[in-house]
């Protein structure tokens, strides 16, 4: 049985989970809370970068402004492609009003943009909004591609 590091969406402290019982919905070690809630999380870029170095789960994430129409039509879809992909995809999102010099350093060029982390590194990239089902199909065929053998 194997353990995976999850960094916790509330208290940002890394956990070693057995991979057998993400869909068991565990708790951290340290605040308790669910490491899976099955909603978006917002982070910073200091803790953005936290989960993407530390979590062995894939980070699908969401560059986003308040400002953005599209953005704010897109949020609801993605929350519930969150309830649809986690323990499997932790969902995060970012806005790049509040950090910028993660946008620029990332070379974010429109909003929304979903980026999907593996290994502490991006393995794919999708600018526009989309719906639930799109969000959700377009992540799980990165993830195949990705962790396919050749």
């Amino acid at each position: 049985m194997s353990q995976l590091h999850v960094v916790c969406p509330h208290c940002h402290t890394t956990n070693r989970v057995q991979s057998a019982d993400l869909a068991k919905g565990p708790d951290c070690g340290n605040c308790h809370r669910a490491l899976f809630t099955g909603e978006p999380v917002n982070l910073s870029a200091t803790e953005f970068e936290r989960h993407i170095t530390r979590s062995q789960v894939p980070v699908l994430v969401d560059f986003w402004a308040p400002w953005c129409g599209p953005c704010r039509m897109m949020a609801p879809a993605y929350e519930q492609a969150a309830a649809q992909l986690e323990p499997r995809v932790q969902l995060v999102k970012v806005n790049t009003e509040e950090a910028q010099g993660l946008g620029a350093r990332l070379n974010i060029r429109s909003i929304p943009t979903l980026a999907l982390f593996a290994g502490g590194r991006e393995v794919a990239r999708q600018a526009g909004a989309m719906g639930t089902a799109d969000i959700v199909r377009w992540t799980q065929s990165q993830l195949a591609r990705v962790f396919t053998p050749a």
